[in-house]
């Protein structure tokens, strides 16, 4: 049921679903563009989305607010690659601004960190997760089918420096392709003190090559991980949204861990939204139906007609994404289109 047109949603407004989830977490795109071209994401060739069509650093920050007010805490940037948007500190330091949220983070493929690490920390960006898949070169390029290791490592040890304390390290999980750089990354991780997070592949990608049999599960991935580095104790979960189960190692070196969406799902205790570069609200990773919050921001719309979009978008979510049943749907858009 849609919320009554007349009755302006407040911070009494929570973003509860029929199923009794309430959502926290907004992630919001800022691209389509990436300089990387990897294959569980985007195509080879691709047709990007005009300026015009994104959002205006002005119209998310005013999204986010609206978002704030009925119960949002945490936003993280994404893309696309959210680095490859000029002047994305701007658009950091106005989100820190906003009162009543809690942090803002960001995932990249840390390409442009480390030119612009330092910035995004004046601003007030809270946390990065970079996106790793492999610490060789040579598969590296093959996984992401562009160059450009060096300058991960590199962005890595700026942001570092420029006081990034818990960086976050995602390896996406294919079955042929990933196997032999889980335990280099593991290792790599350890050392460094990074928190890798292993994710099963999706059915995102734009070249619809994925089917089960190219899913590596998360406890294929975990056994490969303790018979190398040693036996795992598991984590109890500060935060029930998160959707990874993250484990140490026996020994106290360090925390790896798993987002299992296939083999795993975790839709119960999911508190996320998303917003595409491009203005669409989106329940659902998954979700086959999208809610235009860039009609009303350039229709004149209020802040309340926004805040009633969200909050029908959040009502009609459905249980789970489904994956694997007869009843699943795989959307029309690819994951650089939606937001990682």
């Amino acid at each position: 049921m849609d919320v009554d047109p007349h009755t302006p949603p407040t911070s009494a407004t929570q973003l509860v679903d029929s199923f009794g989830r309430q959502h926290t977490d907004l992630r919001v795109s800022v691209t389509d563009r990436c300089n990387l071209r990897c294959g569980y994401c985007m195509p080879l060739e691709v047709f990007f989305k005009a300026r015009s069509e994104l959002l205006t650093y002005e119209e998310i920050t005013r999204t986010v607010a609206v978002a704030t007010r009925l119960g949002i805490r945490t936003v993280r940037l994404t893309g696309g690659e959210p680095l490859v948007r000029a002047e994305l500190a701007e658009l950091v330091g106005q989100l820190a601004a906003i009162p009543d949220l809690d942090e803002v983070a960001l995932t990249t493929n840390g390409l442009l960190l480390a030119e612009q690490a330092a910035a995004l920390a004046r601003a007030g960006l809270a946390r990065l997760n970079v996106s790793l898949d492999s610490v060789d070169p040579q598969r590296f390029g093959q996984i992401a089918r562009r160059p450009g290791l060096e300058r991960v490592l590199e962005g890595l040890a700026v942001a570092r420096r420029c006081g990034f304390r818990k960086l976050r390290i995602n390896a996406v999980s294919i079955r042929g392709l990933t196997e032999a750089e889980i335990v280099p990354l593991a290792r790599f991780c350890r050392e460094q003190q990074f928190h890798l997070r292993f994710i099963e592949f999706m059915p995102l990608d734009a070249d619809a090559g994925w089917d089960e049999s190219s899913v590596l599960t998360g406890s294929e991935v975990r056994a490969i991980v303790e018979a190398a580095c040693g036996p795992l104790e598991p984590v109890p979960a500060g935060d029930r949204g998160q959707p990874a189960v993250d484990y140490r190692y026996a020994d106290g070196g360090g925390l790896v861990g798993f987002i299992d969406p296939v083999s795993q799902p975790f839709c119960n205790r999911c508190d996320r939204l998303r917003l595409t570069a491009d203005g669409q609200f989106r329940n659902c990773l998954f979700s086959t139906t999208e809610w235009d919050a860039r009609a009303v921001l350039r229709g004149s719309g209020s802040d309340d007609d926004l805040a009633r979009l969200l909050v029908n978008c959040v009502r009609a979510k459905r249980a789970a994404h489904g994956i694997g049943t007869t009843a699943f749907q795989r959307p029309a858009r690819a994951m650089y289109q939606i937001g990682g």
